[in-house]
């Protein structure tokens, strides 16, 4: 007979960790459901704030993706005694690879492509609204193949703060207008209008090179998912959670299905 275990604690599978360089985004997790997630700068992670998340919880496996080094070995020591799995291109992800150094694809972007894949189909395109705008597309064929990276829309208006004398830093919002008749204003219609043009672009030349004949699914995800997606119709879904459920994805693809705690 297995031991009773204190009836104020909670038992999970997973817990799913994704690095990234502005924020850390954290979720409990089964192998069939993700739960909640939560989120703190990244610069702030640490081994008290992991224990204020982690207080009460009980999981097997962390499953985590990195694109922080430093962060990345403080969670690894921490988690010693935990069953852990770095996501990486030799895992089976669900989504095969085309691509010349697999090695130098984001491990988010990893999670991506195999969330995508499994909620979506093929083929897809994933555009993740981070501190850089990428863009990670799977073929026909289910095989991550490339992608494009850009600046990410905070970054080109901080930019202009930065680097002018005059101009403000602004909050993004849905410009009213096309013409701006303040600074603000036509800050936001240069920023919002002008990145859902710079996006229109990139895909319509990604869809004639993957897919002509085939419609293509476009998926994002990130901080501005929501704000370019509004008046852009070629995003037909948008999933704030995508990474950390290719997360679990790739967690149930490597691990085997155990006995429950």
């Amino acid at each position: 007979m297995k031991p009773q275990l204190p009836s104020h604690q909670i038992f999970f599978e997973y817990l799913l960790i994704d690095i990234s360089n502005s924020f850390t985004k954290f979720a409990f997790a089964t192998r069939d459901k993700t739960g909640k997630s939560h989120r703190i700068p990244t610069a702030k992670l640490s081994l008290e704030s992991l224990r204020k998340i982690t207080a009460k919880k009980r999981f097997k496996t962390v499953i985590l993706s990195s694109v922080v080094p430093e962060k990345e070995k403080l969670l690894v020591k921490i988690f010693k005694s935990k069953a852990l799995l770095r996501v990486n291109f030799r895992l089976n992800l669900g989504v095969g690879i085309d691509y010349p150094i697999p090695a130098s694809i984001g491990e988010d972007r990893l999670a991506n492509a195999a969330s995508a894949v499994a909620l979506y189909g093929a083929p897809v395109v994933v555009i993740d609204f981070g501190t850089a705008v990428t863009f990670d597309i799977i073929s026909p064929e289910k095989k991550y193949v490339g992608g494009v990276i850009a600046p990410g829309l905070e970054v080109m208006t901080d930019y202009l703060y930065h680097r002018t004398a005059l101009l403000p830093k602004i909050n993004l919002l849905e410009p009213v207008s096309a013409i701006g008749k303040s600074t603000e204003s036509a800050m936001m219609a240069g920023a919002v209008i002008g990145y859902r043009g710079l996006v229109k672009q990139i895909l319509s030349e990604i869809k004639q090179e993957i897919s002509p004949n085939k419609p293509v699914k476009i998926v994002a995800t990130g901080g501005y998912a929501d704000l370019i997606a509004a008046k852009l119709p070629e995003i037909e879904f948008v999933h704030s959670g995508l990474t950390l459920e290719g997360l679990r994805i790739i967690g149930n693809l490597n691990f085997k299905k155990t006995e429950s705690f």
